[in-house]
């Protein structure tokens, strides 16, 4: 076992344990960000103004108004910006512009004594603006060839030949909804200029390091004047890795030029209207099978919506490429990616950053093409998985390691769930009920844990130890309610050897732990923990030198288990306390910077090759729907999960993350359907869904009604901190096995055969009309429902759908 996998005697890591806030959260005793407001002075407040259109050039901008109005303090505008006048790490994101590029784009921002003063000021800026032509859907974006960034193209195999190969050929296109982030902190940041003309900031952000390096640049500073700290977030799922830089430098600008503290938050139509979403998809795709249903060749090009501005939309768009194989071997394959720019927020980060968009794709080819073969698509999936002993590489040329992780949790959801018996009650239930249908669909998981970009995959940890023996963590990663925070202490706690009560973490800080990488890629415990544990190891290895000097023994023959140091064979024990006050008094340095940097990855972008993720995370999903033939409605019976987080560092925050990812995949797969003003109305490019009261998030009723999740066992991963394995987003991906479920019970109201095309979000309009084409025997596919946008897009045409050769 490797030295970083291995666990000593009686770990801290591994009990289950509440999230360390679970209290302050419960109580609303935890501080965010804006909470800080009431406990500093005179704090001023920012309000942005707001263009309602889709696109234009601003011709004037007229700030007097707003200053006439009482309680104003100062409107910024792009006069104001001693540094560079950007918010993005791409250059294309001008914090202040002078063309608008999406509906709600901010152009000025007015500081007021009171949110209110700054409210009236920002209605009172008059802009001018010369409109020109808008592009708000996808389907636009593509006719009108309107791209950005990188077009990668991810090769191997010889296409030609597996087409030709394959006795089955399949033809067809998919397109996907985006998601909100829907934090239940929306936007938010505090700056003040300290006595020395620092600037310090309080932000809701996961990349603190990038906000800080943002601000300097605004504000034209070293990043060494520039200090940004997270306390936690009321949620992030990648809303917050890039997007709060702009907010953040706002607020430090204000405070710049007004002496005084300068407050940011959005409230939620703001947040909505003005911060990035998962970015939606287009695929077009051609797949070839053999005889018996293996995968012989893909070709499929992929197009994001990245919006406006490239934000992070270049590596979501690789992760999606990197992730179309999901469970499967596809041995020849040609993938191209581009994105799409259009007059919208600009995308950014969401839970699985591309993953799950890459995924998707193939579920859904599968699940339309299952029919056309003759197979079950629990078959039909079975087949085409990664096998072991074959020495099987993904398209993009890295092995598959421990590739019988996917059979083996398959076999166990099939188990679990009892699979065999439910789906002949379904059977005979959907033969005596006409009107309503049950379905029972498993899918499976492959995903990949590291940055795409090399670079990022290090993280550094300071760890302190008192005199009285207590201990102070700082680390790079930030806590959005994840856990993160609580796997570090149990991660200190078992590498010193003490009770878990002796540690303490602090706020993230980018003056404690410098450089470090976003909380991001569900790499926040394995890179921060390693730089947790190394730190700590220093400090134990200066402290067993010390012990063994106190008990007459070898250090290499000393243990610290539960807070007291042994000598191995012998009665002789030193407690904790009286061991570091006898370090100090030796003058033995009690505190560590920790680092780490992953090992073994290396990735050519250009080439797109290589081996850019330490390991693959595997899960599987099984879940029951009962669906209404009158209306589309439906519910989730039951739903059984097992998951593989290697050695989980926290069980009982794992299972929470699990189930928390669930829900939130099943609701951008059913539920959540964002709507944009296509008209050529005033108000095009509008977004229509801007509120809970119309946009659906998943609640309790739409939670399974039966709710099973296991973590698989003797799953150790060699090489990371205590054998654990990532958790944040993988779990989230689980949920196609909902969306597939719906398709099969949908095709059960028609004839057997019948391959449905259902839209994404499957909402009960989406799913009625899947089962009125399904009725009709449409074998072509369904061309209702679209993509489930009737706001965005015509409905799908027959030559559009689903076709065989």
């Amino acid at each position: 076992m490797s030295h970083l996998s291995e666990r000593p005697e009686k770990p801290v890591v591994g009990v289950s344990l509440p999230h360390e806030s679970a209290t302050l959260h419960v109580t609303g005793t935890a501080l965010y960000t804006d909470d800080l407001v009431h406990r500093t002075k005179d704090v001023l407040h920012a309000y942005p103004v707001q263009v309602m259109k889709a696109r234009g050039r601003i011709t004037a901008l007229r700030t007097e108004p707003a200053l006439a109005v009482p309680g104003v303090v100062r409107v910024l505008t792009g006069a104001d910006v001693p540094g560079v006048n950007d918010a993005g790490m791409k250059h294309d994101e001008p914090l202040f512009p002078e063309e608008v590029m999406f509906y709600g784009h901010a152009v000025a921002w007015v500081i007021g004594e009171t949110l209110e003063a700054a409210r009236l000021g920002a209605a009172a800026v008059e802009v001018e603006l010369e409109e020109q032509p808008s592009l708000i859907t996808l389907r636009e974006a593509i006719e009108a060839e309107s791209f950005h960034g990188a077009r990668p193209v991810m090769v191997t195999g010889d296409i030609d030949a597996g087409f030709a190969d394959s006795a089955h050929v399949f033809t067809g296109e998919f397109q996907f909804a985006d998601q909100e982030h829907f934090y239940l902190e929306t936007h938010a940041a505090l700056a003040y200029i300290d006595e020395a003309e620092q600037v310090f900031i309080q932000s809701s952000t996961q990349h603190p390091s990038e906000t800080q390096e943002i601000v300097a640049h605004v504000l034209g500073l070293h990043s060494h004047e520039v200090t940004v700290q997270c306390l936690r977030m009321g949620g992030g799922f990648g809303g917050k890795e890039m997007q709060p830089h702009g907010f953040a430098a706002i607020a430090a600008l204000g405070a710049k030029l007004t002496g005084r503290p300068v407050r940011v938050r959005l409230n939620r139509t703001q947040d909505l209207t003005m911060s990035g979403k998962r970015h939606g998809f287009h695929a077009e795709w051609k797949i070839g099978f053999d005889a018996d249903g293996r995968i012989q060749a893909l070709d499929a090009t992929l197009t994001s919506d990245g919006g406006w501005s490239l934000d992070l939309s270049e590596p979501v768009t690789a992760r999606a490429l990197c992730h179309i194989d999901n469970t499967y071997w596809i041995p020849n394959a040609r993938v191209a990616g581009r994105i799409a720019q259009t007059n919208k927020v600009s995308n950014t980060a969401f839970r699985g950053f591309g993953g799950p968009q890459g995924m998707l794709v193939i579920e859904d080819i599968l699940g339309r093409c299952a029919p056309q073969l003759g197979l079950d698509p629990m078959e039909l999936r079975e087949r085409n998985f990664y096998q072991p002993g074959l020495g099987q590489s993904t398209p993009y040329g890295q092995p598959v390691t421990q590739p019988e992780r996917i059979s083996a949790i398959w076999q166990q959801v099939k188990e679990n769930g009892g699979i065999a018996d439910r789906k002949r009650e379904i059977a005979a239930f959907n033969a005596a009920h006409p009107n309503t249908k049950r379905a029972l669909a498993i899918t499976g998981i492959k995903f990949g844990i590291s940055f795409n970009l090399t670079a990022f995959n290090q993280a550094g940890a300071l760890v302190l130890i008192y005199k009285d023996g207590s201990v102070l963590i700082n680390h790079g990663g930030t806590e959005m309610g994840q856990g993160l925070h609580t796997k570090m202490l149990q991660v200190a706690a078992t590498t010193l050897g003490i009770p878990l009560h002796k540690v303490r973490l602090a706020p993230t800080r980018t003056d404690k732990v410098p450089n470090t990488s976003a909380t991001a890629a569900s790499s926040g415990a394995d890179l921060n923990g390693a730089a947790v544990k190394n730190a700590c190891e220093q400090l134990r290895a200066r402290l067993l030198q010390v012990a063994a000097g106190q008990l007459g023994s070898n250090a290499a023959d000393v243990r610290i288990v539960e807070g007291v140091a042994r000598t191995l064979g012998s009665d002789k024990e030193l407690a904790w306390d009286d061991l570091v006050r006898t370090a100090y008094f030796q003058r033995v340095q009690l505190s560590a910077a920790g680092f780490y940097r992953t090992e073994g990855l290396h990735w050519d972008a250009k080439a797109f090759r290589g081996s850019p993720f330490k390991y693959f995370s595997y899960g599987a999903a099984a879940a029951e729907v009962e669906v209404d033939g009158f209306t589309g409605a439906y519910r989730i019976r039951r739903v059984d999960i097992v998951h593989d987080v290697g050695d989980s560092l926290s069980p009982m925050i794992d299972i929470g993350q699990v189930e928390g990812g669930f829900v939130q995949g099943a609701g951008w797969l059913t539920l959540e359907d964002l709507r944009w003003d296509t008209s050529d109305g005033p108000k095009r490019g509008r977004l229509l869904t801007q509120a809970a009261s119309t946009y659906k998030l998943p609640s309790f009723s739409e939670m399974p009604e039966e709710f099973n999740v296991t973590l698989m066992e003797n799953a150790t991963e060699e090489g990371a901190v205590y054998g654990s394995k990532a958790v944040g987003e993988p779990p989230l991906m689980l949920a196609f096995c909902v969306r597939e479920a719906l398709r099969q019970a949908a095709a059960a109201f028609g004839p057997s055969g019948v391959s449905v095309e259902l839209a994404s979000p499957a909402t009960p309009e989406a799913v009625y009309w899947a089962i009125q084409a399904a009725r009709q025997g449409d074998v072509q596919g369904n061309g209702h429902a679209g993509n489930g946008h009737a706001a965005e897009d015509s409905p799908r045409t027959d030559a559009e759908a689903l076709t065989g050769a």
